[in-house]
């Protein structure tokens, strides 16, 4: 178990006693102890669990903020060096556990956040489980109905950052929907379920474990009110499983595990006290996992290293020097600039298709003849376009590749953090076999480059599989991808020795979308900035 130095021991003693108004009096009628929150946030629909359909934000007043995570940042040596911290939520059935993550994600402040429920993990019924269930003979509050096997598996992988399925359960019909989300790792993870700390190897990932302790009677009254409203359930049915199965299970298997909390916290979200006092923490660990991306650092760190030998620059004949002095001369016209870069691109992803793997294929000619060819050796190619810049690639890889799929990635640098960020993501389904064209048209310091190879590790690609394709890098791009990612054929059709202390490429070729899509240029662009979003 982790300590918590701040929290001066296993409880905080001042939230077990204080309610929101200061005051401790524990009398009065039911409905005056039912929270005013409810009030305040809007309604919790959940016939399904937390991995709904609809969009995972949570807007407050002050940011929106995405409760599926994102990949977080990764060094130059392709790998994250500190995990995410890991929220751990626990407490009886309608207690408040979401309503308390809630109110901390909007404390925090912090774009980026996961919010995982135990409820997703409930397991596959069989048909006589089915149809106990549809009588409330079946016990959901038993730590055998969940899957811990999956459930410590997705939490681990979230924590070092990877990408996970999360199954979505569906309380109307007691089983899983067919579809799963992704969910990414992000620096917050918040889980919550009324077994959190029921299992030793699920505590071990935990960083700081909260309980949220409400009053039984108004458990049962929240209980109510969900289950027949947002379920459809009658209440002799929502009472029956109550005493038959909710209510002795929280006294054996939810309530001893309190002592093992690091926080308890009464009355769940509206204990604004409790709250402020574990926001104040997570803000202090935060700051000492706090990554930045040094890129600076990362400019010197290559310095006078022969290219790598994954590095592959499409021969620099005349024809091809012609079209680089048009699209990098300034007085170019727009209509000049996108005819001869599309001229370029399209002899760029003809030379990188050429180290995809062949194989021997023999044919016969219409004159009867064998002939002995090559054929492409492999399940599939897909494309997938840095946003912006990236997507101008795209009709090249067309043109010369059959129904070839396509994906999107959208990085854009955070100005407080100077981190890389994912803000959008489309992939063809079972992209883990394909062979991968990663574009980017210009690529300075690597970041956004790094980032999404690490994106599609994460979704399975095999790194060997990767081919980053660019119009143009810098010396220092080429290098951070190589060393990050060795097992990545990196193909250009020029690399640019210098970088400048705005990390522009030099000489370069400027803003490469705002030239393309005739926009203007911010006064302190990068080459791989917001247009090939980030440095």
């Amino acid at each position: 178990m982790n300590s918590h130095p701040a929290f001066s021991g296993a409880r905080i003693s001042g939230c077990w006693a204080l309610r929101p108004d200061g005051s401790s009096n524990s009398e009065g009628s039911l409905d005056r102890l039912l929270p005013a929150v409810a009030t305040t946030l809007s309604p919790r629909k959940r016939t399904t669990s937390q991995c709904k359909s609809e969009p995972p934000l949570l807007r407050t007043n002050k940011r929106t903020i995405y409760t599926a995570g994102r990949p977080p940042w990764y060094n130059e040596h392709g790998t994250q060096s500190k995990e995410a911290f890991v929220i751990g939520l626990c407490g009886g059935s309608a207690s408040g556990k979401t309503t308390v993550a809630r109110k901390i994600i909007e404390a925090l402040d912090v774009p980026w956040v996961v919010l995982l429920s135990m409820d997703s993990f409930y397991k596959v019924l069989s048909v006589e489980e089915q149809q106990l269930a549809k009588s409330n003979d079946y016990n959901f509050d038993h730590p055998d109905a969940f899957d811990i096997t999956l459930l410590v598996h997705t939490l681990r992988k979230l924590k070092q950052g990877k990408s996970v399925k999360i199954p979505v359960y569906d309380f109307t019909i007691h089983g899983r929907q067919k579809e799963w989300k992704t969910v990414y790792g992000a620096s917050v993870i918040i889980f919550e379920g009324i077994m959190s700390f029921a299992d030793k190897e699920l505590l071990k990932l935990l960083d700081m474990k909260i309980f949220v302790d409400t009053d039984s009677d108004i458990r049962l009254v929240r209980r109510l009110r969900r289950d027949i409203t947002e379920r459809g359930r009658d209440i002799e049915g929502v009472i029956k499983q109550y005493n038959k199965f909710v209510k002795p299970a929280f006294e054996q298997y939810i309530e001893p595990t309190m002592r093992l909390a690091d926080i308890v916290v009464p009355r769940g979200g509206g204990n604004m006290v409790a709250i402020d006092l574990i926001v104040q923490h997570v803000h202090s660990q935060l700051e000492e996992r706090k990554l930045r991306w040094d890129m600076a650092a990362l400019a010197s760190a290559h310095q006078s290293q022969p290219l790598p030998e994954t590095l592959s620059v499409l021969e620099s004949t005349p024809q091809v020097r012609g079209m680089h002095t048009i699209i990098r001369n300034k007085e170019t016209s727009r209509d000049e600039f996108i005819f001869y870069s599309k001229r370029l691109m399209r002899l760029l992803i003809e030379h990188a298709l050429s180290f995809l793997p062949f194989q021997i294929c023999t044919v016969q000619t219409s004159q009867g003849q064998d002939y002995d060819g090559r054929s492409f050796h492999g399940k599939r190619i897909t494309g997938v376009s840095i946003l912006r810049a990236g997507e101008t690639m795209e009709p090249a890889l067309r043109a010369v590749c059959k129904d070839v799929r396509i994906g999107k990635i959208l990085i854009q640098t955070n100005q407080d953090t100077g981190e890389p960020e994912l803000h959008y993501l489309r992939l063809p389904k079972d992209i883990s076999e394909d062979h991968v064209i990663l574009m980017d048209c210009t690529v300075s310091t690597g970041a956004a480059a790094m980032m999404a190879v690490r994106v599609l590790l994460d979704h399975d690609v095999q790194e060997d599989k990767i081919f980053l394709v660019s119009l143009l890098m810098a010396e220092m791009g080429v290098h951070s991808v190589a060393y990050a990612f060795p097992q990545v054929k990196i193909i250009t059709t020029a690399v640019d020795k210098k970088v400048n202390d705005l990390f522009h490429i030099i000489p370069g070729i400027g803003n490469f979308g705002d030239r393309y899509f005739g926009t203007d240029a911010p006064p302190d662009w990068s080459d791989d900035d917001l247009d090939d979003p980030c440095y």
